[in-house]
C-alpha cells in the first residue's frame, strides 16, 4: 500500500507561511526554508514587540507628564503623588495629553493638586 503523505495539508501549510512573508526581501519571500524561518522569527518579534509597546507608551506618557510638571515648578513624582492623595483619578494617558495638547487644564490640574 503506497505510503499517504497528506500533500493537501502540506501544500495548504507552505502556502500559509508563504503568504505570510509577503513583502519580505529576497529569497525570505518565496523559498520555503528560508520564508519558514523569516514568518517564524517575526512572528516572535511580534509577540515581544506587543508587550513592549505597553512599556515604550508609558514611558512616553511619564516624559510628558515631567515635562508639563516641571512648567510648573514640580518634579514628575511630585505631582504623581500629590494626584494620587488628592483623589484625581486621571491616568498617566489622559494627564499626558492634557500636558501636550491641553496646557491650560493640565495648568488647572496642577493647580489644583498645589
Amino acid at each position: 500500500m503506497p505510503r499517504a503523505v497528506n500533500s493537501v495539508a502540506s501544500r495548504a501549510r507552505r502556502k500559509r507561511v508563504l503568504k505570510q512573508a509577503k513583502g519580505f526581501f529576497g529569497r525570505r519571500k518565496n523559498v520555503w526554508t528560508v520564508a519558514k524561518n523569516a514568518v517564524e522569527k517575526a512572528m516572535a518579534y511580534s509577540y515581544r514587540d506587543r508587550k513592549q509597546k505597553k512599556r515604550n507608551f508609558r514611558a512616553l506618557w511619564i516624559m510628558r507628564i515631567n515635562a508639563g510638571a516641571r512648567l510648573h515648578g514640580m518634579s514628575y513624582s511630585q505631582f504623581m503623588g500629590k494626584v494620587k492623595a488628592n483623589g484625581i483619578e486621571l491616568n498617566r494617558k489622559v494627564l499626558a495629553d492634557l500636558a501636550m495638547n491641553h496646557p491650560e487644564a493640565f495648568a488647572a490640574i496642577v493647580n489644583k493638586v498645589k
